[in-house]
């Protein structure tokens, strides 16, 4: 469902070496989007399950990233995009614009919780769709702490709308960046 409604999904390395993901469409009718992964100092792996997908991946890393692994990676299919950093992390506004540049205009933000993180503190962020199983497994982050500044706060949900799914709930809202 969600998936298949987005042109690309992007997960963080941490992600992709914690839990070895497809990223594809399961459940539901729909292409599967392009899988895209922030990985600054490309530690992609190359057994990674989505180098077996139809759509290679798209690994977005740092210009000082070791250069036999772009090509490494290169040669197994995946298309690595080197961006200028930024304090060593993927400057995550000029990823967008590349993306925005290959036709990719709608990217769900999948996690891990560094990654979604990033993107909420750099305002980066037109929705956020949380999905509440009852199911209680236990201090599993979601985002990181922002640090003590009043100014790095996340933002409240606005135009909010709840939704049951079989057994999960699903609560969409926009963030409010001005409230």
């Amino acid at each position: 469902g969600l998936r298949a409604a987005h042109e690309a999904i992007l997960v963080g390395i941490g992600t992709v070496l914690a839990d070895n993901p497809r990223l594809n469409v399961r459940l539901a009718a729909g292409d599967d989007p392009q899988p895209v992964i922030v990985d600054s100092r490309l530690r992609f792996p190359p057994y990674a399950n989505l180098l077996k997908n139809r759509r290679a991946p798209i690994i977005a890393a740092n210009a000082g990233a070791d250069p036999e692994r772009r090509e490494t990676l290169e040669a197994a299919g995946a298309q690595v995009l080197v961006l200028p950093g930024n304090n060593g992390w993927v400057d995550l506004p000029d990823l967008l614009q590349h993306l925005g540049s290959m036709n990719i205009n709608s990217l769900m933000v999948e996690g891990g919780a560094q990654i979604i993180t990033s993107f909420l503190t750099s305002r980066l962020v037109d929705q956020v769709v949380l999905t509440i199983a009852p199911l209680l497994v236990g201090g599993l982050r979601v985002v990181n702490q922002l640090g003590r500044s009043s100014r790095q706060r996340f933002p409240r949900l606005k135009h909010l709308s709840y939704q049951q799914l079989g057994d999960d709930l699903v609560l969409r809202g926009e963030p409010d960046w001005d409230g």
